[in-house]
């Protein structure tokens, strides 16, 4: 009825007697190798099943780490990547320019412009308006009739200016218009926008005047607004009727023209001088619409009054003595 087993003191040393003898004998001669191979083989599936849960929550959170940290490593890439298409785009321009200035001048410019990144919030295409909506205003510096561009080419220019975006008018706008040059040739235009976002024109080009399709349209710079040398489009059509005075020349712009998800604000070298770039002081900086620097410009204090009745009187006086 009654039985007698051992007290779970003695189990306890007599199994670690046991496990004492098993592992000097599988320690010396190695005899107990596979039955531990067998029996790791049964655990196998137990270790997994526990540590699944902790594997898939450490799988999880290094999944979100990696997609935020690919994220923020692909958008430094495509700033770092619209920086650089924005210099080299102007290479052409520069080579062009740099001929003709050696061949006048036997000398070269030096250009350069300060330029901040901008998102587009906004795009508004329609026939009678053609405009983006930026996220940079005044607290950035961004100042009306400041340049926008992208990696391809100018987009178009500022037109309002709030606290935290800025509106730009796209360059295809019916209502816009930009002196222009022939890379070419350096012949002077003027290039309007069109019925479409995919098309300019260049105006008070004569039937006779030497433009071919494909020549590169860069910004003349005589505007004093946007900086010379920034592409604007290549000639895509010319049509040369005889009873007109001028030809009807079309042009594709270069920039993605309202297709853009980020774009370049640009701080012409002249304008720069007054206006510090975005990322400085928070001061709010006024319109400058000329690249003459402030400085040349100084208002003279008013002359102090004269007694006019006073002096004549004296004058009066000292005849009739």
């Amino acid at each position: 009825m009654f039985l007698d087993e051992p007290s779970p003191t003695a189990r306890f040393i007599t199994c670690v007697v046991v496990s004492f003898f098993l592992i000097s004998v599988d320690h010396e001669q190695r005899h107990l190798a596979s039955l531990r191979a067998g029996l790791s083989l049964l655990i196998y599936p137990i270790q997994y099943a526990v540590s699944l849960p902790v594997r898939i929550v450490d799988s999880i959170a290094d999944g979100f780490a990696g997609r935020q940290g690919l994220r923020k490593e692909n958008e430094a890439f495509r700033k770092e990547n619209l920086f650089l298409r924005s210099r080299g785009v102007k290479f052409a321009a520069l080579e062009s320019e740099n001929k003709r200035l050696r061949a006048l001048l036997d000398s070269t410019a030096e250009m350069g412009e300060d330029v901040s990144v901008a998102d587009v919030l906004a795009i508004e295409t329609t026939a009678a308006k053609r405009q983006i909506v930026i996220n940079k205003g005044s607290l950035q510096h961004v100042y009306l009739g400041q340049p926008v561009a992208d990696a391809h080419g100018l987009v178009g220019q500022v037109v309002e200016v709030g606290r935290f975006a800025s509106t730009v008018i796209l360059i295809t706008d019916a209502r816009h218009a930009i002196p222009v040059q022939i890379n070419r040739n350096g012949l002077r235009a003027i290039a309007s926008g069109g019925d479409t976002d995919e098309a300019l024109s260049l105006n008070f080009v004569p039937n006779n005047a030497d433009v071919a399709a494909g020549d590169l349209v860069v910004s003349s710079g005589l505007d004093h607004r946007f900086p010379a040398g920034f592409p604007v489009g290549k000639v895509t059509n010319i049509d040369s009727d005889a009873s007109e005075p001028f030809a009807r020349i079309r042009v594709e712009p270069s920039a993605h023209v309202g297709r853009a998800r980020e774009v370049l604000l640009v701080w012409p070298r002249a304008k720069s001088q007054e206006i510090p770039p975005a990322g400085g002081a928070t001061t709010t900086a006024a319109p400058v619409l000329s690249t003459r620097p402030k400085a040349a410009v100084e208002i003279a204090p008013p002359a102090a009054p004269t007694d006019v009745g006073g002096a004549a009187a004296e004058e009066e006086q000292e005849e009739q003595n």
